[in-house]
């Protein structure tokens, strides 16, 4: 019988967040001495646990909570990234990932060689981690304009106005903020929670949080 190589079966996670008002993507230092690229910026990721992760994404959720110190919020299955010369240990596939953290979950992780970079000035990484990091900003970008998705960028309690920066630093485009408030509030993905935001000079804003626990569509795009 002929025997077959056995591929590595892995999971990468492309983690984004907003820093310093801008999109900005999470990467690891990668600190296997025995393992290709050591000592590079990388996506956090790791092999398959046959033993212990039910599936791909069991897995992914794993390598977050181990190297990050945290359970993503959001976590969406991006693509399968495959073939013989994409991993110098051998034929491998990577089952990746992308998830959205707020920010101020991530000011709570106190774990060294972390290190976050602008979506739009990525350097050069190991791998095909390039790749899997340019679909997860698209997949990003397009889903943003047909559902509830950026509220996972967001603290649990936000503003119309917070959530429509968020809107445009994403997508890249300017809309008018009259038109993007009647349109969310209309779609009903966000609900007021009754409170306002406290401090300042103005009128204290209407905080709101996502309606739903998981992602809600638009009938329309924004």
């Amino acid at each position: 019988m002929k025997q077959y190589e056995t591929p590595l079966a892995l999971v990468d996670v492309a983690l984004f967040t907003i820093q310093d008002g801008r999109l900005s993507l999470l990467l690891a230092t990668r600190k296997n001495a025995d393992e290709p690229h050591f000592g590079a910026l990388a996506l956090p990721g790791g092999a398959i646990h046959t033993d212990e992760d039910e599936d791909a994404q069991d897995a992914a959720r794993r390598v977050v909570r181990i190297k990050l110190g945290f359970d993503p919020p959001y976590l969406e299955q991006l693509y399968t990234f495959s073939g013989r010369l994409r991993d110098p240990r051998g034929w491998s596939l990577s089952v990746a990932y992308y998830s959205l953290v707020p920010e101020e979950v991530l000011e709570e992780t106190r774990i060294e060689g972390l290190e976050f970079v602008p979506a739009d000035r990525i350097p050069a990484l190991p791998f095909d981690h390039n790749a899997i990091a340019d679909m997860a900003i698209r997949r990003l970008q397009g889903k943003s304009t047909y559902s509830s998705l950026l509220t996972f960028l967001l603290p649990p309690a936000f503003t119309i106005p917070e959530l429509h920066t968020v809107y445009e630093q994403v997508t890249g485009s300017t809309t008018n903020l009259p038109a993007f408030r009647k349109k969310v509030l209309d779609e009903g993905i966000i609900e007021a929670t009754g409170e306002r935001r406290k401090g300042g000079q103005h009128r204290a804003p209407d905080l709101y949080r996502r309606k739903g626990s998981g992602v809600q569509n638009l009938k329309r795009t924004i």
